[in-house]
C-alpha cells in the first residue's frame, strides 16, 4: 500500500452513531480533523433514550456542549427520578433500585446523569464536530481497510448507488458497532458469555398518564406472566420504548428468550399492554429494534493504526446503561493519545496503551451490566457465576488505570475503586472540587480538557516554576501550572491537599483526558528535573 505517506485525513471513522461522533468531537477538541463515515443520512431515526452518566457528562462539560445536551435532555424527560421494579405499571412495585437517578452525585461531580434521545444528542454531537474542524460522509459505510507503516486505506460505499470510494488516513477507528466490518476485517475475536437473549426494543406511543404522570421514575423494570425486561416514557407519558428481555414462562417455555422470534403488530400491542396493565389500553406502535443481550469483549481493541471502540470493542447488555457511556470513554481517551502522537508531542507507543487502559475497564463493566441483567431480568437464570454488584459510582467515576502512560505509585490489578476514596491516586479520575476564579466557582475538572495540567497544594509555588522550566524541554506541549489556594484559584473550604492525598506543598500532573498521570505527595529536591523525568516517560518520545 505505497502512497499513503500523505493521507487525506488524519483519522478515518467508521460508523457516525454515538460514539463515532463523540470521537470526532474529542479530536476536535484537539486540534485533530476526522471524517466520519455513516451509513445514515440524517441519523439515527429511532427515538433511542439513552442514559448518560456523571464521567460522560463531565466530558461533555469539558467540550462545551454539556448545557446543550441538560436542555435537550429537559425537552423530553423530567430530570432526576427513580429506577423501581413492577409487575406493571398498574400493579405493584417489586423493589427500589435507584432511589433517586442523582443521589450523592453532588460529592463527586460538578455534573448530574439525565437521559436523552439519540436524536436529539447525536446533532448537537455533529455540529460541535464540525464546528472544529470534522467531515461527516453521510450514506456510506466502510467495506473494507488496509494498512501499512504510513497509514490507512479505507474503502467507503455508497448504500444507494453503490459506488465505491477510496478515503486515505494515517489512523483509522472502527466505531461501527456490534457487527463491526473492522473488527471482522482485523480478525479479531469476541471473547464472553455469547448471546443470552434475542431481545427487541418496542417504541410506542400510548397515553400513560394515569399510571406515570407526576411520578419521578426514570427506568422501570417490569417482571410478570407476559415478558420480563425495562422502560422508559417521555415527559408527557405519551410516548416511550420497552425493552424486552424474554416473553412468557422461561420454566416452561425453552424460547422464552427468543423474542424476536415474533414482532407482529399484535404481540407488541400485546406487550405494551401487559407493561402497562391495561388489557385494552389504544396503542400505536412507532418501531421495534432487534438486538442481542450478549456480554462480550474484543480480544485486542487495536491492531497497529487501526483501532476499535464502542461496540466494536464491546458488547453489554443494556442494564444499567453502562454501553454508550463506555464507549464514549474509550473514544474520549484514544481522542487525546491520537491527537498527541500526530502533533509529534507524543511517541507512537503511547497509543498502545489504549488496549491497555480501556480494555480492563471494558471487561469489569461488561460483568457488571451482566451482573444487573440476570439480578434485574433474568433470575430465572438461575446464574451463580457472575460478579458481585459494585456501586455505580465506581463504575462510572472509579477507573483505575494502569499502562505505561501512568507512573503509579504501587503495582496492582485492581482495575475499580470508590472514587471518594481514591484522592488523587496515580491512574484514577482527578477528583472534583469547587474553586473560586475571578470571583466565580469553577470545578477542578474545569482546569483539564486539551493539555497537561500541573496542580500544586498551597505551599507547593516551587512545582509551578519547575513546570514552567520543564514545558520548556518539550516544544509545542501545552503545559499549565496551577497553584490552588493562591488569589488567582482560591480553595475556600482549604480542601484540596486531602482531597489530593497531598502534603500542603506537593503536588499532582493530570493527563488532558483528565486521569492523574504523576503526583508528588511532597516538595522534592529539584522539582523541575523530576518534572522533565516523569514528562519523558509519560510522552515515550525516547
Amino acid at each position: 500500500m505505497s502512497g499513503v505517506s500523505a493521507p487525506d485525513y488524519p483519522v478515518v471513522i467508521a460508523g457516525g452513531g454515538l460514539i463515532g461522533l463523540s470521537a470526532a468531537m474529542f479530536l476536535a477538541q484537539q486540534g485533530v480533523a476526522s471524517l466520519v463515515v455513516e451509513r445514515l443520512r440524517g441519523g439515527s431515526p429511532l427515538p433511542r433514550a439513552a442514559h448518560f452518566h456523571l464521567r460522560t457528562l463531565e466530558l461533555f462539560r469539558l467540550a462545551g456542549i454539556e448545557d446543550e445536551v441538560k436542555r435537550r435532555s429537559e425537552d423530553d424527560f423530567l430530570p432526576e427520578g427513580a429506577i423501581i421494579a413492577m409487575d406493571d405499571l398498574s400493579g405493584r412495585k417489586l423493589a427500589d433500585i435507584i432511589g433517586s437517578l442523582n443521589a450523592g452525585v453532588d460529592a463527586l461531580s460538578p455534573c448530574r446523569r439525565l437521559f436523552i434521545s439519540q436524536p436529539s444528542l447525536e446533532p448537537t454531537l455533529r455540529q460541535r464536530a464540525r464546528e472544529a474542524g470534522a467531515q461527516v460522509l453521510e450514506g456510506h459505510v466502510v467495506v473494507s481497510a488496509s494498512q501499512d507503516e504510513d497509514g490507512v486505506i479505507a474503502i467507503a460505499k455508497d448504500v444507494d448507488s453503490g459506488a465505491a470510494r477510496e478515503l486515505r488516513g494515517q489512523y483509522l477507528i472502527g466505531a461501527d458497532g456490534a457487527h463491526s466490518t473492522i473488527r471482522e476485517l482485523l480478525g479479531i475475536p469476541l471473547d464472553g458469555r455469547g448471546v443470552f437473549s434475542n431481545s427487541v426494543t418496542i417504541y410506542f406511543t400510548a397515553d400513560l398518564s394515569p399510571q406515570l404522570g407526576g411520578k419521578p421514575l426514570s427506568v422501570i423494570y417490569i417482571n410478570n406472566s407476559v415478558f420480563g425486561g425495562f422502560m422508559r416514557m417521555n415527559k408527557d407519558c405519551q410516548s416511550g420504548f420497552i425493552g424486552v428481555n424474554r416473553v412468557g414462562d422461561p420454566n416452561t417455555d425453552p424460547e422464552a428468550a427468543n423474542v424476536a422470534k415474533d414482532i407482529s403488530e399484535k404481540r407488541l400491542i400485546e406487550i405494551v399492554r401487559a407493561a402497562a396493565g391495561v388489557p385494552d389500553l389504544p396503542v400505536r406502535i412507532d418501531g421495534v429494534a432487534r438486538w442481542r443481550a450478549t456480554s462480550d469483549v474484543a480480544r485486542r481493541f487495536a491492531h497497529g493504526r487501526m483501532f476499535l471502540a464502542g461496540d466494536a470493542a464491546h458488547l453489554m447488555p443494556p442494564n444499567g446503561g453502562f454501553g454508550g457511556n463506555t464507549g464514549i470513554h474509550d473514544a474520549h481517551n484514544l481522542a487525546w493519545k491520537l491527537a498527541y502522537v500526530l502533533k509529534g508531542l507524543a511517541g507512537p507507543e503511547l497509543l498502545d496503551t489504549y488496549d491497555f487502559e480501556r480494555r480492563p475497564i471494558a471487561k469489569f463493566t461488561v460483568e457488571q451490566a451482566y451482573t444487573r441483567y440476570v439480578t434485574r431480568t433474568a433470575p430465572y437464570l438461575g446464574a451463580t457465576d457472575f460478579q458481585p454488584l459494585a456501586d455505580d459510582f465506581n463504575i462510572e467515576l472509579g477507573h483505575v488505570y494502569g499502562s505505561p502512560a501512568i507512573i503509579a505509585e504501587q503495582d496492582g490489578d485492581v482495575v475499580h475503586a470508590d472514587p471518594h476514596d481514591t484522592r488523587g491516586r496515580p491512574g484514577t479520575r482527578a477528583p472534583h472540587l469547587w474553586l473560586t476564579q475571578a470571583g466565580k466557582s469553577i470545578s477542578t475538572l474545569d482546569l483539564f480538557g486539551t493539555g497537561f495540567v500541573l496542580l500544586a497544594a498551597p505551599a507547593g509555588g516551587d512545582w509551578c516554576t519547575a513546570a514552567t522550566a520543564a514545558a520548556q524541554r518539550f516544544p509545542g506541549l501545552p503545559l499549565v501550572a496551577h497553584l490552588i489556594g493562591s488569589p488567582d484559584l482560591k480553595d475556600p473550604g482549604g480542601k484540596f491537599a486531602q482531597v489530593y492525598g497531598l502534603t500542603p506543598e506537593g503536588a499532582v500532573l493530570v493527563r488532558p483526558d483528565g486521569f492523574v498521570a504523576w503526583r508528588s505527595k511532597d516538595m522534592i529536591e529539584d522539582p523541575q528535573r523530576r518534572l522533565e523525568q516523569a514528562l519523558d516517560r509519560l510522552l515515550m518520545k525516547h
